[in-house]
């Protein structure tokens, strides 16, 4: 046995030198060939971009790494550029893409790319593509198509068929991307996202995939991801954050969760810092999510559809001071749900929006109490449905109608159906619905601030209403049934001191004005039909409880509540600044005059005491 070994050892030093032998042969061969490709790819991967999208695609990039044992490629300093010159001339003639694409990555990496497949079969097959940290740009522009050549258009196989039989990538990669989303009329961003990872799932384009209904666009799946989102808007007034965002157009969903929208400044200190009034909003909401989007749509007309939308829990506070004037000019009914629908900058349709568990703050500052009145909404839930501002939906179905429930002040549920006409130049709409009994007195919290009234007792047994209203104003019919009614009515105190009770005027309202029951008794339950002439200042939520309120003040018997143009809001506000001025320099004088009479006694006393 001893003498095979010298023998064994022979031939696996043969064997093991053959195969270095062999090896530095394949890497020789693999850098000629790299060394030798270089140059051919080059020319080949431009040419084919610029032929491929029919001149109108340029690629350009700084270098390009070929490695034939790994078969792995990258391009440095890449960017993509379209010819705006072609896409004009396409445009002209009604070719013109919907989307045009500008790109810009450090590195573009290739992994395990077929190269003999490609250059001997005409087959491209790879693993993976990946865009580290790209800059992608999206102009949307809106074309016209010519009908004779709309059934026309080519297919991606067909286009690619004459130089390639088939294109198989398993991963196609974008990692952590910076994507504005321009709208190509005017060249302002509609949209600007940081940091979005994409992911397109089994990408194949042959002769059976362009018929394959499975495949969106010739892939599996095309997903997507944001992650730890933040922003801070120009002015410096909010922060927006949002946790994750999530897509896929396989499931035709996204899925948003943890969007907040966070003031920067408390809400006196943020709305004094405009001239003119502003509404401080504060929002947190845990989910907002899309089901059935349309993302073919999206990517060939520039039209978003969903099937529903679903948001909630949510937390949503709105603060506005009444102490400022309302910009000038400015009409509130811009934003008017279905008019702020309307300013949306592409087409949009969601068949049906599902609230769940929002709860709404609304608060207001009275100037003239110098307090803060906030009414709550717990539980807000509901649906909406058909809303859009899309042309072609609208002629065929021109209403969106809200129907919605939730807890008012945490006692009473309140049911409310809204009818919004979306193409109304007047902004019409039309609301009804019923409360259900409470005790009165949980509205003191708003009563009190702001509209300096105390509810000292009083059972509602049910109310309800039926309003039709506009940007002009409203008018309807209230029903408010109520036992065992009595105010108080206040006036603001002085230097930060508590608000007082008007005591001979509580007396006389409680006993010459309010009417204690409705119905009263042997009567039939009295009823109000409103009028209200809404101003430029008033918001819609404002619009929907004013119309109520007054219906009910005039059930009670306190009358309609005049109405005040925003100037004489603040002359009122001027007037009360400038008496409680008058009166804190009228109380400093009374002192100053009670400080020198008591410096005369004191001089006078040490007179007479000298004299003596």
């Amino acid at each position: 046995m001893a003498t095979n070994r010298p023998g064994k050892y022979k031939v696996l030093k043969w064997v093991g030198g053959i195969f270095g032998v062999l090896l530095i042969l394949i890497a020789a061969a693999a850098i000629y060939l790299s060394a030798k490709w270089k140059p051919m790819l080059t020319e080949k991967i431009k040419e084919g971009v610029y032929n491929g999208s029919h001149r109108l695609y340029r690629i350009d990039f700084k270098d390009i790494h070929l490695n034939l044992l790994t078969g792995s490629a990258s391009l440095d300093s890449v960017t993509l550029m379209p010819d705006t010159v072609v896409f004009n001339q396409l445009k002209a003639l009604k070719l013109a893409p919907v989307h045009l694409f500008q790109i810009k990555l450090a590195r573009l990496r290739l992994s395990r790319v077929g190269v003999l497949t490609a250059y001997f079969k005409k087959r491209i097959e790879m693993n993976a593509i990946v865009l580290d940290h790209p800059s992608i740009n999206i102009i949307h522009n809106k074309v016209v198509k010519r009908p004779d050549t709309i059934k026309e258009e080519k297919s991606l196989y067909e286009q690619i068929s004459k130089t390639l039989k088939s294109i198989h990538v398993k991963s196609i990669k974008i990692v952590d991307a910076d994507l504005d989303y321009i709208n190509g009329a005017t060249w302002k961003p509609l949209n600007s996202i940081k940091h979005l990872n994409i992911n397109v799932k089994d990408l194949l384009i042959d002769s059976l995939a362009q018929f394959d209904t499975t495949r969106f666009y010739y892939t599996k799946d095309i997903s997507f991801e944001l992650t730890g989102y933040r922003s801070t808007g120009k002015d410096k007034m909010y922060t927006m954050k949002i946790d994750t965002v999530k897509g896929s157009a396989a499931g035709g969903n996204v899925v948003v969760k943890g969007f907040q929208m966070i003031p920067l400044h408390p809400d006196l200190a943020f709305t004094r810092m405009y001239k003119y009034g502003k509404d401080r909003y504060d929002l947190k909401f845990d989910e907002i999510r899309f089901a059935g989007v349309d993302f073919a749509k999206l990517n060939s007309d520039g039209d978003f559809h969903a099937r529903s939308l679903k948001i909630g829990p949510a937390k949503a506070g709105i603060f506005v001071n009444r102490e400022l004037p309302p910009p000038p000019g400015l009409d509130k009914v811009r934003n008017f749900p279905h008019v702020a629908l309307k300013r949306m900058p592409i087409p949009a349709m969601v068949d049906s929006v599902n609230l769940e568990n929002v709860d709404v703050a609304y608060t207001e500052y009275n100037p003239i109490s110098q307090k803060r009145g906030t009414i709550y909404f717990q539980n807000l839930t509901g649906n909406i449905t058909n809303l859009t501002n899309d042309s072609l939906r609208l002629s065929q179905n021109n209403h969106a109608i809200a129907r919605l429930h939730a807890m008012v002040m945490k006692t009473s549920r309140i049911d409310i159906t809204i009818d919004f006409n979306l193409t109304d130049k007047n902004a019409a709409f039309s609301y009804s619905g019923k409360v259900a009994p409470m005790n009165m007195t949980v509205l003191n919290p708003v009563a009190k601030d702001m509209g300096l009234v105390e509810i000292e007792s009083g059972k509602m047994q049910s109310a309800s209403f039926n309003i039709k209203a506009n940007a002009s104003g409203s008018s309807g019919l209230v029903r408010f049934n109520y036992t065992d009614l009595k105010i108080k009515l206040l006036k603001e105190g002085e230097e930060g001191e508590p608000i007082k009770k008007k005591g001979l005027l509580s007396f006389l309202a409680n006993s010459l004005l309010i009417k204690d029951d409705n119905p009263s008794k042997g009567e039939a339950p009295r009823t109000a039909n409103i009028t209200f002439q809404r101003t430029s200042a008033a918001s819609f939520f404002n619009l929907l409880w004013k119309s109520f309120f007054i219906g009910m003040r005039e059930i009670v018997g306190i009358g309609i509540v005049p109405v005040k143009t925003p100037e004489q809001a603040l002359e009122k506000v001027k007037d009360k600044k400038e008496e409680r001025r008058e009166k804190r320099a009228e109380r400093k004088a009374d002192r100053e005059r009670e400080r020198l009479r008591e410096r005369k006694k004191d001089e006078e006393k040490r007179a007479e005491k000298e004299k003596n």
